[in-house]
């Protein structure tokens, strides 16, 4: 196929836009998927955005649903793509806790319909699951592809059977099937109610003193945390290796919540413990103590290393959202 076609799920996302973006530059024809609402919630992809009365568009949106099996295999028979990105999903750890049953629909049961669309379709395309390190739960770090999987949340195992519908899908149907493990990565585009947000948020808006304290759950989680602009090359380059596999992708360098606390609030000549409360309604009913992936197999098959690391994140979302103010 002369011309490469991605479709994204989750295209208005932190992912989906940077993914967008650098297939885009690489001359790819783009498809994203999007959901309904009366708001518009394309925020991260505006600028980028192109009118389809545009006489050489290379951005399409279109309206659909994971949980809708019958919209997807119609636009993947309709657009044909040769590549397919499944970054959408209801990705919040704690969010998981009171809605399991949507986010098993979502991202379990979304991923397997993605699937089969391509596989009922019959077109030549290559499939990206978006991995988790939360798959890892319990398991000590350092983590790799060959350590066990032991999930804490519902999050996590509706993670876990999209991870092992990928493999079964490239086992069963020869499906350039691929699971991207990736473990925290993070960026100004982050949802406004994960960890690292909420906290250079916070530091933004204290700074300028429009706030006084931030409330935050488990101090003592270790992360290992990302540049998500970086990380979405690292989706690109599995799907163009002549076989398929699953992958790792961290920084290999892991951090406190309070150690990110610490280093966002020095950043803005702010100390933290002057600001930081603990609420216990932050914290989970199961806890993830530590999350350190080990990158090597990444590094070696694909050529790819993070750059940014925990503290140079904190330092540049920091600076970010004081500039939004």
């Amino acid at each position: 196929m002369s011309k490469k076609v991605a479709l994204i799920t989750g295209v208005t996302g932190q992912d989906g836009s940077y993914l967008a973006e650098f297939l885009l530059a690489k001359g790819y024809e783009v498809h994203g998927l999007i959901r309904r609402s009366s708001t518009f919630n394309t925020s991260r992809i505006d600028h980028i955005y192109q009118d389809p009365h545009d006489p050489n568009p290379k951005l399409f949106l279109h309206y659909g649903d994971l949980i809708d099996g019958v919209g997807l295999t119609n636009l993947i028979r309709e657009i044909e793509p040769s590549e397919v990105y499944n970054l959408g999903a209801q990705s919040h750890v704690q969010v998981s806790f009171t809605m399991p049953q949507y986010t098993a629909q979502v991202d379990a049961v979304g991923a397997v319909g993605i699937l089969e669309a391509i596989r009922s379709a019959g077109v030549n395309t290559r499939f990206y699951q978006a991995s988790t390190s939360e798959l890892y739960g319990s398991t000590p770090p350092p983590q790799s592809e060959a350590s066990p999987f032991r999930p804490r949340s519902p999050y996590a195992a509706a993670k876990l059977m999209a991870y092992w519908s990928t493999v079964n899908y490239r086992e069963a149907y020869g499906m350039h099937a691929t699971n991207g493990i990736l473990f925290n990565h993070e960026s100004p585009r982050r949802g406004e109610t994960f960890v690292t947000r909420k906290i250079t948020r916070a530091v933004a808006a204290i700074s300028k003193g429009s706030k006084q304290k931030l409330y935050l759950g488990n101090l003592d989680a270790v992360r290992d945390w990302g540049f998500a602009k970086e990380y979405v090359e690292s989706m690109w380059l599995m799907l163009q290796k002549d076989q398929p596999s699953d992958y790792v992708v961290a920084t290999g360098v892991g951090a406190t919540v309070k150690d990110f606390a610490e280093a966002s609030f020095a950043h803005a000549g702010l100390k933290w413990s002057d600001h930081v409360q603990i609420d216990e309604k932050y914290k989970r009913p199961t806890e993830v103590d530590a999350l350190i992936g080990d990158p090597s197999k990444a590094k070696k098959e694909l050529n790819w290393s993070a750059t940014t690391k925990w503290k140079e994140l904190a330092q540049l979302m920091v600076d970010a959202d004081i500039a939004a103010l």
